[in-house]
Parts: structure tokens; C-alpha cells; sequence
């Protein structure tokens, strides 16, 4: 959840670099943060500076003095885990006697036990953090090179891991170390970085290195080493970034949440570019490792995500029992590795995540791994424990999000799910003029986003009749329920509104009883088969005098207002009727005067449990 940068090289200034990459991560963790040095006066060494503060990244800044110079150092931007957000509790972590600087991402699970013994020692702990643990440990070891010490205290850690260490007696490196938790090394001329994220490195590097689990690695300023956590050696390619540095750049928006959903027409034309197959009424999906014999013997599908990427995974289920008639749900991921699930050899497992690094979909992925699935990943992020992990799969291309709630890689995926049911189901029974009707269906949707959100406008205006609303409710029908379900959240987690949602026929049995004036109704009304159940559902709301807002293919006459979408083909329209809603919610939070990009106690790429 936090961010981690850190640099060794030739700069003499290395803090300003710092401060730099911890804007850019500052989406990961955004409560405290902090930085650490090797101090230097001429060419010698003075140890070990570092500060802290409570707040975002721009009030550390304010407090790093003018004469905090040197060429080594890491910072950290944090999300709370353990201890209230406050200078003492920011990192990085220091040892007793100040020599170990410690920056970390992820949960220690044993941290209260290792705590307890080292407090029987005689260790003072200065905070109430899990990671000042590993710096006391690091500073009490007795190894003889800063390898060591780390190799020895990780040893001793159970949990989840991205670390990076400085040590006043070994001036010249940064070791770090990964488990569960991303760690990302910048290779430069003659200086090197390291991040939990590339977003922090793009500016002054493509070339990097991504981390297994279990691996270590030192950075000197003209070369790395990387290794396993038992010391043996491991060798590591660089792969060239796939973005320039402009693309975690706001481009003219006021926010990331603006330019992404913006950003959807061109994602999505990305996510189809060189993928159909106009000969065979198809996809080309090389990257899912799964040739037409396995693909027809695969009885059952299971999607695993998290949150958006869960609903994502509920319109993917759809489309893939709709197109490939194999039977298809999903599941949050969160559930399904803690209910010991059986799983049959027959079935094929999909892990669907932003980041490739969510941290529950990431155990899950093992878990069936080592029950000897077969798992495909869905992810943005190329070269991510989730891609590493899997069996095959396809990256859903929307390019950098940087604003805590997802839009962009949302509509991707649901898209990238759209082509992977159509593969699925050219390889089994869906007939070529119906291959053909899907695939007209997909190329209209670039032009399709561009026309919903050239009305942003209209929208705005809705946005003010609900922030005065204390909760609303979404309903949808079959696949307008996990379009209300992504809407719900996208309101709750950038408005604060409080939101449900409910699938529209289960209104008798139970909803019905919050319907009044003053709670809004949200509801999903696409022109298919389903349509008069959906209007009846509206009169049951009016009757109630309830407040009704649709997104339909055409003017709902029940409904206060109806915010009307572009048709397409009826397994398609959830791609486009979730898109007004996310405007919805951003202009409601932009009038309630809402932090857009870094909502309350929320963080991107969620790598604890």
C-alpha cells in the first residue's frame, strides 16, 4: 500500500530526487512520510540524517532542511497498518543507536512477539510500527556485511515484505528485499534506484528489474547483485518500462480522476488494437498459454478479484456464460482463500487485479497454484507477481492509473474479458455471424465512450441534486446488477455517500423499505430482453415517491432524470452504461469539496491483507 524510493549514485543532492519519486507514489500511501540519508560533509561521511512528518508528501518537504545533502538515501510515503499517522510512527525506522534506516511496505504478522523479545533486552521502541521491529533486528545482528544483518533479521520476519535498508557503516549500498510486497530496481549510468513501483522511476529510467519473492538485492552506484534470502545468487534481466514519464503526468486536468475517465476511449481502443481476428470471427490471445483442446475441456470458470476488479470479474462471468456457454462466476478473492474452496482440475481460475500486486489475489493465485490449478491473470501492470505467478493471460493495457479509484482499468478489463469470452467461445459453439456481431460491437465502443463523455456537462448538472443525499440506492437487473454494484462503490469511495446496491427484483424483499423522498434511487436500464421488468421496477419506486435517476438507451418516462447511453449490442452494454455513473460520482464529489485522487482511508494497490 505505501511507496518506497530510494537512490544511490553520483548526485550529491539525492533529496530532491526523493521528494520527486514519493510524489509520484504518493497514491500508494498518503498519511505520513519521511526520507533517510547517508549525510556527507566534503567526501566524508557523517552518518545517518533523516525527517519525518505526519501528512502528505509537500509537508515533509516544508520541514527538510536547506543543508541535508548526500548521494544515498531512501523515502517512504505510508498508508497506517500499525499506529495512528504522526511523525513517530512515519517512516523510515531507526535503530537504537541510529546507524539502520529502515523503509517498509507490507504487515509483519509476528511483530508483537519479535516486539515483546526485544523489549526484554532492553530495546526502547520509539514507535508503535511493525517495521521498527526489522530495523532493532538489523541493528542487533552480528553479521559481518549488511547483507547479512538483513538476510539474518528477514529470517525471522513472517508476513508480507518490500524493504530497503541503509547502514551508517557500509556508505556505498542499499540492500532491499521482497515477500508479497512489489520492489523495482532503476538501472542508470552509473547510478541506480529502487521503488515499489515504477511510476517513481520513469522520469530518470525504462530499464528496470522486478523482484521475485524471496529475493534480495544490493545496489552500489555502478552495479546491483540480486540473490535468494538464503544467499544464493540470481540472475536478473532488465526489461525496457512501456510508458514515458508523461503518462503519470495530470495532462491539463485538475485530476487524475478527470483525465482517466477521459483516458477510456483510447484505452479501450488499446486493448483491442491487434487482437481481432476478422478471418475467423475471433481474438488473438497468445499470451493465455491455452491452446483449443484445453479450452474445450474446461467445464467451469472461477474469477478472483478485489473490489472493482471483483465487479469487473461479475460482468466477465456473464460474458463468458452468454458467448462461450460455460458456466461462470466469481468471487472476491479476499473470500475465497480463507473457505477452503475444492478445487476441480476441470475448472479455470482467472485472477483479475489493477496493480498485478493485490495482495489477496496474489494468496489466492498461490493457494490454487499449489492445489495444481490452472490460473490465467488479468492485470495492467506488465511483469507484476500476479503475470509472474499465473499460467498465462492478458494485460488489459489502459495504461498508468494513478487516482485511487479506478475507472479506466475497469472498463478495460470488462473489455478484455469481452475478448477472452469470445475467444472462449469462437473455440467452442458461437457462430461466425455472431463472432462478427461481437466484434462490430467492440471496435463501436471507442467512439461510443467518446460521445457519453463528450456530455460530461449534462452530468455536472445531475451531480448537484445529490450531494445533499445522506445514501442512495443502485439497482440493475442481470447485467445492469454489476454495473450498479461498481457505481455503488465509485460514489462511497470518492463522495463518502453512503450507497447500496441491490439486483432490481429483489426490491420486494426488502429495499422497498428505504424508499422515501430524500433516498435516491440509481437505476440501470438497457434496452434488452428485460426492459419491462426494469420499468416495473421504477413503478414500484415511484410509487413510493422515490427520487429515480436512470441510465437507459432511451428516456425512461417514470424516472426524474435519465442519462441516455449509446446501444450496442446487448452483451456489451455494461461497458458503457457504468461510464456516466463515474462522472456521477466524481462531479458529486468535486462539489462536496472531496479530496478526488486520495480518498479517507483508502490507498491504491492494496498489497496487505
Amino acid at each position: 500500500m505505501c511507496g518506497i524510493v530510494g537512490y544511490i549514485g553520483r548526485r550529491d543532492d539525492v533529496a530532491p530526487l526523493l521528494l520527486e519519486g514519493l510524489q509520484r507514489l504518493e497514491y500508494r500511501g498518503y498519511d505520513s512520510a519521511g526520507i533517510a540519508i547517508h549525510g556527507k560533509s566534503g567526501s566524508k561521511s557523517t552518518g545517518l540524517k533523516s525527517v519525518k512528518a505526519k501528512g502528505r508528501v509537500r509537508d515533509l518537504e516544508a520541514r527538510v532542511p536547506a543543508r541535508f545533502k548526500g548521494s544515498v538515501g531512501i523515502a517512504h510515503t505510508r498508508w497506517a497498518t500499525h499506529g495512528a499517522p504522526n511523525d513517530e510512527n512515519a517512516h523510515p525506522h531507526l535503530d537504537a543507536d541510529s546507524k539502520v534506516a529502515v523503509v517498509h511496505n507490507g504487515i509483519f504478522d509476528n511483530a508483537s512477539d519479535l516486539r515483546a523479545r526485544l523489549t526484554a533486552d532492553g530495546v526502547v521502541f520509539l514507535s508503535e510500527t511493525d517495521t521498527e521491529v526489522l530495523a532493532h533486528l538489523i541493528g542487533r545482528s552480528e553479521a559481518d556485511t549488511l547483507e547479512g544483518k538483513v538476510r539474518e533479521a528477514v529470517g525471522q520476519i513472517e508476513g508480507t515484505y518490500g524493504v530497503a535498508v541503509l547502514h551508517a557503516d557500509f556508505p556505498d549500498r542499499i540492500v532491499v528485499a521482497r515477500n508479497g510486497s512489489p520492489v523495482v530496481l532503476g538501472i542508470g549510468e552509473k547510478e541506480m534506484f529502487v521503488a515499489s513501483d515504477v511510476a517513481a522511476l520513469v522520469s530518470h529510467t525504462r530499464q528496470v528489474v522486478t523482484l521475485d519473492d524471496g529475493e534480495m538485492a544490493t545496489l552500489k552506484a555502478d552495479d546491483f547483485r540480486t540473490y535468494t534470502t538464503e544467499g544464493s545468487r540470481t540472475s536478473a534481466t532488465p526489461t525496457t518500462v512501456e510508458y514515458e514519464a508523461e503518462s503519470w503526468d495530470m495532462g491539463g486536468h485538475d485530476t487524475y480522476m478527470h483525465k482517466e475517465i477521459f483516458e477510456q476511449a483510447e484505452a479501450v481502443d488499446r486493448v483491442l488494437r491487434g487482437r481481432i481476428d476478422d478471418r475467423f470471427s475471433t481474438v488473438h490471445l497468445g499470451g493465455l498459454n491455452l491452446d483449443a483442446r484445453e479450452a474445450r475441456g474446461v467445464r467451469r470458470i472461477k474469477i478472483l478479484g478485489c473490489g472493482t476488479s471483483y465487479h469487473a470479474g461479475q460482468i466477465g462471468a456473464q460474458l463468458i456464460e452468454e458467448l462461450a456457454r460455460i458456466p461462470a462466476d466469481a468471487e472476491p478473492a479476499s473470500e475465497f482463500r480463507y473457505r477452503n474452496p475444492v478445487v476441480d482440475p476441470d475448472t479455470l481460475y482467472i485472477a483479475v487485479s489493477q496493480s498485478g500486486e493485490t495482495y489477496d489475489v496474489l494468496a489466492a493465485v498461490q493457494e490454487l497454484k499449489r492445489k495444481g490449478a490452472r490460473v490465467l491473470g488479468v492485470v495492467n501492470v506488465v511483469g507484476s507477481a500476479i503475470a509472474r505467478e499465473a499460467d498465462g493471460g492478458l494485460y488489459v493495457h489502459a495504461g498508468p492509473e494513478v487516482c485511487v479509484v479506478s475507472t479506466k482499468c475497469f472498463t478495460n478489463t470488462v473489455v478484455a474479458f469481452g475478448l477472452l469470452a469470445l475467444h472462449l467461445g469462437r473455440t467452442r459453439d458461437l457462430s461466425v455471424a455472431d463472432g462478427k456481431r461481437i466484434i462490430a460491437g467492440l471496435r463501436k465502443l471507442p467512439e461510443q465512450i467518446a460521445d457519453i463523455l463528450s456530455r460530461e456537462d449534462e452530468i455536472e448538472k445531475l451531480a448537484e441534486e445529490f450531494t445533499e443525499a445522506r445514501s442512495m440506492l443502485f439497482i440493475g437487473r442481470v447485467r445492469g446488477y454489476p454495473v450498479a454494484r461498481e457505481a455503488s462503490l465509485k460514489l462511497k469511495e470518492v463522495s463518502y455517500i453512503h450507497a447500496e446496491a441491490y439486483p432490481a427484483s429483489e426490491l420486494k424483499h426488502g429495499p422497498l423499505a428505504l424508499i422515501e423522498p430524500a433516498m435516491p434511487t440509481v437505476a440501470i436500464v438497457p434496452d434488452d430482453d428485460l426492459l419491462e421488468k426494469n420499468r416495473a421496477a421504477l413503478e414500484e419506486i415511484k410509487a413510493r415517491e422515490g427520487k429515480i435517476l436512470a441510465v437507459a438507451h432511451r428516456e425512461q418516462e417514470k424516472a426524474d432524470h435519465t442519462i441516455v447511453v449509446p446501444k450496442n449490442e446487448d452483451e456489451l452494454d455494461p461497458i458503457l452504461m457504468g461510464i456516466p455513473l463515474q462522472l456521477l460520482a466524481y462531479h458529486t464529489a468535486l462539489k462536496l469539496g472531496r479530496d478526488i485522487d486520495k480518498p479517507r482511508n483508502l490507498a491504491k494497490s492494496v498489497t496487505v491483507e
